[in-house]
């Protein structure tokens, strides 16, 4: 997992999500499964710094791993992705409009999310040694790091914890 760097930080979100089509049918399949991933994976076409790093799509639910920066709500581009693909879905397959006749829509409300992160033992060891840290005792690199869409080189301090 790749460290991302915006105008004023750095981060590293990944989210484990996953949703399912409206009564859990058994609909992801065929030609709903493969036009379903390419218009979740569209949401990169409107938020460029938005990634899709997984998808498994099950016949009655989706599996995402989606790395989000920080000035997004999860909930919101969660929300495009489901508002996007769905619509697009039921515009474009005809069993679909059928399936789900009255109601217009494709995907359940709501949605699981979590978060993938650092391992716990290395949150840990960084916590038990901060006064160590911030003494100086452990050592300390600079790396240039590429700026975001090219522009120029960010010098980052990355800490190495040894034991």
């Amino acid at each position: 997992m790749e460290i991302k760097l915006s105008s004023h930080g750095a981060y590293r979100y990944q989210y484990p999500v996953v949703w399912i089509p409206k009564y859990r049918k058994k609909v992801l399949v065929d030609e709903v499964k493969v036009l379903a991933e390419k218009y979740i994976k569209e949401v990169s076409n409107y938020h460029p710094d938005v990634h899709v790093v997984q998808m498994n799509m099950q016949p009655d639910h989706v599996h995402l791993i989606v790395e989000i920066p920080p000035r997004y709500a999860v909930s919101e581009i969660i929300g495009k992705m489901k508002q996007n693909s769905g619509r697009k879905i039921r515009r474009e397959v005809r069993s679909i409009r059928r399936v789900y006749w009255e109601e217009g829509v494709f995907w359940s409300p709501g949605f699981f999310s979590s978060t993938v992160g650092m391992d716990e033992e290395e949150i840990r060891k960084y916590v038990e040694n901060q006064e160590e840290i911030d003494k100086g005792e452990y050592q300390l690199k600079l790396f240039k790091v590429p700026r975001p869409y090219g522009r120029g080189y960010l010098l980052t301090t990355i800490i190495k914890i040894s034991s």
